[in-house]
């Protein structure tokens, strides 16, 4: 085996900017090639006819409304490829948000949050009545991020997950086997500088060492990696706390009136039908699951009644 194929993704923090900018650009070629180009605008919402509108509206809103300094930061966490972008395109679609996703460079390096100083200055000086972050590579982090950020309004947080099998499946066809490598590094004792590792327990890096890394397959080491950051919510002990609302990436496509609904009741935001307008409701159709190790399967199983029982949809 190539000893390069051992590697976890460069690290956005440490890896030389051109070097980072090479690795994106091959991604999205490749996931234009397999995904296809519409798919490739949509998720990256790149299209102007949509994005364009809308941010004209949202500048006409800021001329008659000011509510600075008391901007409600809310923080959209979770583990990648577990609808995300889709949530954001519903609440975007609230004039009073003002949205600050991964790749916006004011808020953003290399998808990893700034300072909370940068934060707290974006989140005071915006006119905007909730600013939204979706800062997944920190999700470990939210807890001083609700509690240390310093606003005067209190934060909220979003944590979404989707059940384990549909998130595997993403994860493989977008990222290969990223998560095996980067849960390789982990287990060697030589990850402590990758966010990957951010913020798990010693149980949970336990459980990643009980694992042997050599023949294991991209599905498991991506179920894996959803089972250890996914547990964050419980060992953060975020349902605990009435400032954290968990979601469900599948209720969401099920029911998604009633989600969107009981999500703008957290936030204190009014309900309007054109929220969930890009959504069609439909239950979650992944194809015949991929191969995953019992023993890893067995873990995400578990989780995933425990996440179900804590939204209260009775669902993943």
């Amino acid at each position: 085996m190539d000893p390069d194929d051992r590697r976890p993704d460069p690290d956005p923090a440490t890896t030389p900017l051109v070097r980072w900018q090479w690795v994106r650009l091959r991604r999205h070629v490749h996931w234009a090639r397999t995904e296809g180009v519409a798919r490739l605008i949509e998720e990256d919402q790149l299209d102007p006819l949509g994005r364009i509108p809308l941010a004209v509206r949202k500048a006409w809103w800021r001329r008659s409304h000011d509510y600075r300094p008391q901007a409600v930061p809310v923080f959209l966490v979770g583990v990648q490829r577990s609808g995300t972008n889709m949530l954001v395109r519903g609440i975007e679609r609230s004039l009073g948000f003002e949205v600050r996703n991964e790749n916006d460079g004011a808020a953003f390096e290399r998808f990893r949050l700034r300072s909370d100083e940068v934060i707290r200055s974006i989140v005071v000086e915006s006119k905007h009545a909730f600013v939204l972050f979706k800062p997944l590579c920190d999700s470990h982090r939210v807890v001083e991020l609700l509690d240390d950020l310093g606003t005067p309004s209190a934060g909220r947080a979003i944590w979404e997950y989707r059940g384990f099998e549909g998130r595997v499946r993403s994860s493989i066809a977008k990222f290969g086997d990223s998560n095996l490598r980067a849960l390789r590094v982990i287990a060697a004792g030589r990850g402590e500088h990758l966010w990957q590792a951010g913020g798990l327990s010693a149980r949970a890096l336990e459980q990643i060492r009980s694992f042997a890394f050599d023949h294991m397959s991209p599905a498991s080491a991506s179920a894996l990696f959803w089972y250890v950051r996914n547990s964050l919510y419980f060992d953060l002990e975020l349902d605990r706390r009435d400032d954290v609302r968990l979601v469900s990436y599948d209720a969401m496509i099920a029911d998604p009136d009633r989600t969107m609904r009981g999500l703008c009741a957290f936030l204190g935001v009014t309900y309007r039908p054109e929220f969930i307008g890009h959504i069609r409701p439909r239950t979650s159709q992944d194809r015949a699951a991929m191969a995953v190790d019992p023993k890893i399967a067995t873990l995400c199983e578990s989780l995933q009644e425990r996440l179900a029982a804590a939204t209260g949809m009775g669902r993943p």
